[in-house]
């Protein structure tokens, strides 16, 4: 059996460790679209999903390593940058839960599980976007999926806050309120992120992923 080159290992390696970020976004999601449908009972979740957030940065800081010690045949930039966004969805996710403790939310309105539910969607199409690259497959149709899926996603944002205004609640639970919407929002932009990334990739490689 003929030994594939040195680079072409450490870039599939690479490539793991992303998969591996991806993958850890879905799980931080389910946790978080979990810890939604039955707070405030918090059975543990919010202590899963700070250690799925350290789990993130360890992953991304050994891509980050791993670029810098052996170098990639992708470009530098892209690297950096998927890594990053692949990090940021958890790094969101955390955040939305962190809101729920600290503002001591009673209990989920529905569109905060609406936009829970598509954010769990559309993690699982980014690890789809990633386990297609890793295997040197097109992951255009995920990319195409997670574009569809964060305009859901923002459709249901700006409605949930319209109606935070409209239904005349209580103005602290406006505050509050929007807040987690709006970082159940970020996590699901830096889903559209990574595809962003993914993309540019493409170009740079000279075809298109969307075909």
């Amino acid at each position: 059996m003929a030994v594939m080159p040195s680079r072409t290992r450490r870039d599939r390696a690479l490539l793991g460790l992303f998969v591996d970020a991806a993958r850890n976004g879905v799980h931080t999601a389910d946790l978080l679209n979990r810890l939604l449908l039955q707070w405030p009972d918090d059975a543990g979740l919010l202590a899963q999903i700070v250690a799925a957030e350290h789990e993130g940065d360890r992953i991304a800081h050994d891509i980050l390593h791993r670029l810098a010690e052996r170098g990639s045949p992708l470009d530098a930039a892209d690297v950096h940058a998927l890594a990053c966004a692949l990090d940021d969805i958890v790094d969101h996710a955390e955040e939305a839960a962190d809101r729920l403790s600290l503002y001591r939310v009673e209990a989920p309105t529905d569109p905060a599980l609406e936009i829970a539910a598509v954010l769990v969607d559309t993690t699982h199409e980014v690890a789809l976007a990633m386990d297609a690259l890793e295997q040197g497959a097109n992951p255009s149709e995920h990319l195409i999926e997670i574009h569809r899926l964060e305009n859901a996603a923002d459709r249901l944002v700006r409605s949930a806050v319209a109606s935070l205004f409209a239904d005349g609640i209580d103005p602290m639970a406006v505050i509050r309120w929007k807040d987690i919407f709006e970082a159940l929002e970020d996590t699901v932009d830096s889903c559209e992120t990574v595809a962003n990334v993914l993309e540019g990739v493409a170009l740079k490689q000279g075809r298109s992923l969307r075909r």
